[in-house]
């Protein structure tokens, strides 16, 4: 396996309040505990499982900061949003280079090394979506945000793989993405006008949308679909802490909490 390093996002999204910041008595919701460890412990593990070598947080609460540094990891300061972040991680950990959030409560190591193992030679950058039956049977009642293609409803997964230098190339494309993050429609209107014809008319695929994503940031960009429907589950408000509680009590063959 391609020796690299891992970047787990665990700033906080500025001029947003955090509605799971009420609901815990944790001070950022990468300090919740499931299972004894908090999701960023939860993380780290997870993708040193997978091999990552180095490993780095992105994070800008002093908790978060001192719980990475116990966990042996690198620290860097947060950028103005995600995409900026990722940059600067790359500019400080190189490439190749996985990149996840501290949220991603669920996360296995197998589901890093399928995703790896998946995406094609030669490609510069890839992303991880999983399909909404597949999210929809390992997840019953998760609430997400699908984006409609020719060949199925899909969801991002938070998983994201930088092979090579150039795949630096796509943060701008990346800046333009987060501001529409809930809004598909204006997605794939960054695709040009025949994509969004063909999107409209339900034709547009899920390689097509790798495919112009690639040439739009001047990279080979692939989509990549993950057979682990849990893959998809983060921790943005407070009914996904119930139901990845629900489903860690389940795995460790405990009776869900009250």
């Amino acid at each position: 396996m391609t020796a690299f390093q891992a970047l787990v996002l665990a700033g906080s999204r500025r001029g947003a309040p955090d509605p799971l910041a009420g609901a815990t008595e944790a001070p950022h919701k990468a300090l919740i505990r499931l299972d004894g460890l908090t999701l960023l412990a939860r993380v780290a593990g997870a993708v040193r499982g997978a091999g990552a070598g180095r490993v780095a947080a992105v994070a800008d609460h002093p908790a978060v900061r001192d719980e990475a540094r116990r966990l042996g990891l690198e620290v860097l300061d947060e950028g103005e949003g995600p995409s900026l972040s990722v940059q600067a991680g790359a500019a400080a950990l190189g490439t190749p280079l996985l990149v996840t959030t501290a949220d991603h409560a669920l996360l296995r190591a197998e589901w890093v090394q399928r995703f790896l193992a998946d995406t094609p030679p030669g490609a510069d950058v890839a992303a991880l979506v999983a399909e909404r039956a597949r999210v929809e049977a390992a997840a019953p009642g998760a609430k997400r945000t699908y984006i409609r293609l020719a060949d199925g409803h899909w969801s991002g997964c938070n998983l994201f793989w930088l092979a090579t230098p150039r795949a630096l190339r796509i943060v701008d494309l990346w800046r333009r993405v987060e501001a529409d993050r809930k809004r598909p429609w204006r997605i794939a209107a960054l695709l040009g006008p025949d994509a969004l014809i063909r999107y409209a008319s339900g034709r547009l695929t899920l390689a097509d949308v790798g495919r112009r994503l690639g040439a739009l940031a001047g990279v080979q960009a692939a989509v990549v679909a993950s057979p682990y429907g849990l893959a998809a589950v983060d921790v943005d408000k407070p009914a996904d802490l119930e139901l990845v509680r629900r489903i860690a009590e389940a795995d460790a063959g405990r009776p869900a909490a009250p």
